[in-house]
């Protein structure tokens, strides 16, 4: 019947190209494959169940079904035709992916059956493709370790025309910074010394004031003692009362010179220290000033420093200049890559594009060797499993509603009415026609 044809033809069109791949056998030689061989990666026990039970195997059985009941018949059908149609997908993936291994096989074929002078040409081209991406694999290892991240690149790169002066303003600034503080620690340091000698003034005006007490006190001592002298014992005490008053006239004097000079210099100290306030006010606001020029220039490259700025502008010219280089290296990699692809069209090769990343294959036969190895051995996965949906997963599907039909006529009918109704519904859902074997 119709319902099959499709599955049917895709089943013969694999079986061909199975069959076209017999002149393959040398390759596989040269690549120490044995195709009979099974080279999945799993044990065999891997596919076991408990109790030693095949996972593998589709059991079909209708031992606990009464096909005369019309749900138990209905689902049995169904689910026979649910596995044809997941052995319809899973073949259509695997059509494609066999397609590919097969083309890629075919593609280094052609390669290896070059005449010498034309394989001398793409080997060259190869070369060169390969050389370039040794260069920009070690150029993109070096940036990585010395590189500079692509936000800091479009940060500067947006200041670009900004950057030098930036440099300049920010250690103009810096070194400014260094003479306010300068200045600063300068006044700080006279105005302590202003302070340390307003109070030795202080003392000794105090000192004058207490030897003008003791002074009087010594005076008026004498006074006495002279009156005593005089009265009480009829002395003549005029040179006394002379001497007394003369020294303590000349001792007033000298006190008095001491405290108006310590005085006068006070004055002068505190006028001092109020124009020295005075000045330290006009620094301070410069050293403001000056602190917030230097936070605004740092926050607006965002370094810490002049120095810091310098360090990062030459990173930046370095590393604008390596992609200058990268660029230029590009470009000579994409026209070697054409050179490479144009050479591959002209020998009728199908993906071109998947050889300019196996450049090494094509320049190392020990390296197309192992490749064919790896390929082969996934076409051999691919052909188990394709059988394997084939066969076992469709077949014994196909088997068992043949056999449904061949058994029990009197549902024939009813059967190949469920058939083509799940295969109307297969169609319009997955936009694929649903396959199989004539089962008339």
């Amino acid at each position: 019947m119709g319902l099959w044809d499709s599955f049917k033809k895709r089943i013969s069109s694999f079986s061909d190209d199975w069959d076209d791949l017999d002149d393959w056998n040398e390759w596989d030689a040269d690549a120490g494959i044995d195709e009979n061989s099974d080279y999945g990666d799993g044990d065999e026990s891997d596919a076991q169940g408990t109790g030693g039970r095949d996972w593998e195997q589709v059991i079909y059985t209708r031992e606990h079904i009464d096909i005369h009941d019309h749900k138990q018949r209905h689902d049995y059908v169904v689910s026979c035709l649910e596995q044809i149609a997941e052995a319809t997908r899973e073949l259509e993936n695997l059509e494609y992916e066999y397609s590919m291994v097969t083309s890629y096989l075919k593609d280094m074929e052609e390669i290896e059956n070059l005449p010498v002078e034309e394989k001398a040409a793409l080997e060259t081209a190869a070369a060169k493709v390969s050389s370039i991406r040794r260069e920009r694999a070690k150029e993109d290892a070096q940036a990585l370790k010395q590189g500079m991240s692509d936000a800091k690149y479009a940060q500067l790169m947006m200041l670009d025309t900004d950057v030098e002066d930036g440099i300049r303003k920010l250690t103009e600034a810096e070194e400014y910074q260094q003479k306010i503080k300068a200045d600063l620690r300068a006044l700080d340091n006279e105005r302590n010394a202003f302070r340390y000698r307003r109070g030795e003034l202080i003392g000794e005006m105090e000192d004058c004031q207490g030897m003008t007490v003791v002074c009087s006190v010594a005076v008026a001592v004498c006074m006495l003692a002279l009156i005593v002298m005089q009265f009480g014992f009829g002395m003549n005490a005029s040179a006394g009362y002379v001497l007394a008053a003369g020294g303590a006239a000349m001792f007033y004097l000298f006190v008095f010179h001491k405290y108006r000079e310590a005085s006068s210099e006070y004055k002068k100290l505190r006028a001092e220290t109020n124009r020295l306030i005075m000045l330290q006010n006009r620094v301070k606001i410069r050293y403001v000033n000056n602190t917030n020029l230097l936070d605004y220039l740092c926050m607006k490259y965002k370094v810490d420093s002049s120095k810091e700025l310098n360090k990062l502008w030459k990173k930046f010219n370095e590393e604008k200049e390596r992609r200058a280089a990268m660029r230029q290296s590009q470009m000579a990699l994409d026209l070697c890559e054409n050179e490479l692809m144009h050479i591959l069209r002209r020998y009728q090769i199908g993906d071109t594009a998947i050889w300019l990343n196996q450049t090494d294959a094509i320049l190392d036969h020990k390296e197309m060797v192992e490749i064919r190895h790896s390929l082969i051995v996934r076409r051999q996965s691919l052909r188990k499993r394709m059988e394997y949906n084939r066969e076992i997963v469709a077949g014994n599907a196909q088997n068992e509603i043949k056999d449904l039909v061949e058994s029990y006529p009197k549902y024939s009918g009813e059967i190949m009415a469920l058939v083509a109704e799940y295969e109307a519904r297969f169609n319009s859902e997955s936009g694929s026609s649903l396959g199989g074997f004539d089962i008339s």
